[in-house]
């Protein structure tokens, strides 16, 4: 097969892929940043996939956190993908044996990720470099300190834009405003702010997985995880009634 014709496979939608995977790629060592999906045959970061390995009962586990022993097996951080990979046995395939899919293979990844993501904020606010509350979380974007806004997914989506406005902040929205308050102590939060890092990077890097996964391939991500366009242009604006921005200081100061 002439490199032309490889490329158009690798491109070709994942139902129009032949059955079988090549042993060429089934086979290739997992060292370097990138990985080849089993479905689509495209090669991604790592940080875009999720990775499985084969447990002593031939059980597919996702090792999400990519410490697990024996040989991986990585599939794009997409629903559709996943969906595929189980539906159409590529997980036996590429173990060239018996591999049982459980059947919520995917509610146990979505879980997962949004633990990840729990214990990252977590870890953030004991080092001081996340603060929650409306009030905090806007004296940071004003002062330039913040490098990701973590927002609950069920918060109000006009208190969201008036928060951020027009800065150029990512902005994701993977857990609901219980699941953020209990990070801080409280009952709900709202607004989360992180500082510049790569304690940022990594949140937002799991809430793309988060989002991938849990969103069909080509549905539009929530309104909660785009940057929202309105810039709030005085000190008028009212924090959110269940995340009340006075509270701030219960997150991590830097």
């Amino acid at each position: 097969m002439g490199p032309e014709t490889r490329r158009r496979t690798t491109s070709a939608p994942a139902e129009l892929l032949p059955d079988t995977l090549p042993d060429s790629e089934a086979d290739e060592p997992e060292r370097g940043p990138f990985r080849r999906c089993l479905v689509t045959r495209e090669r991604q970061a790592k940080e875009a996939m999720v990775r499985f390995v084969l447990g002593p009962d031939r059980k597919v586990i996702p090792d999400l956190a990519e410490r697990l022993p024996g040989r991986g097996m990585w599939l794009s951080a997409k629903a559709d993908v996943i969906e595929q990979a189980a539906r159409r046995g590529a997980f036996a395939k590429a173990t060239r044996g018996e591999a049982l899919v459980p059947p919520d293979l995917r509610a146990t990844i979505e879980d997962g990720l949004r633990g990840r993501i729990r214990d990252l904020v977590g870890f953030a606010r004991r080092a001081g470099q996340a603060v929650s509350g409306w009030q905090a979380a806007r004296e940071w974007l004003q002062a330039g300190r913040a490098g990701l806004l973590v927002q609950a997914a069920d918060g109000s989506p006009a208190e969201k834009a008036r928060l951020v406005g027009h800065r150029p902040v990512p902005v994701v929205a993977p857990l609901d405003a219980g699941a953020l308050g209990a990070v801080f102590g409280r009952d709900r939060a709202v607004h989360v702010a992180i500082a510049r890092g790569r304690l940022a990077e990594r949140i937002a890097a799991e809430a793309a997985r988060l989002e991938g996964v849990t969103l069909p391939s080509g549905t539009a991500p929530s309104r909660g995880s785009r940057k929202p366009g309105r810039d709030p242009a005085d000190d008028r604006a009212r924090p959110d009634a269940s995340d009340d921005g006075r509270d701030g200081a219960t997150g991590g100061q830097v």
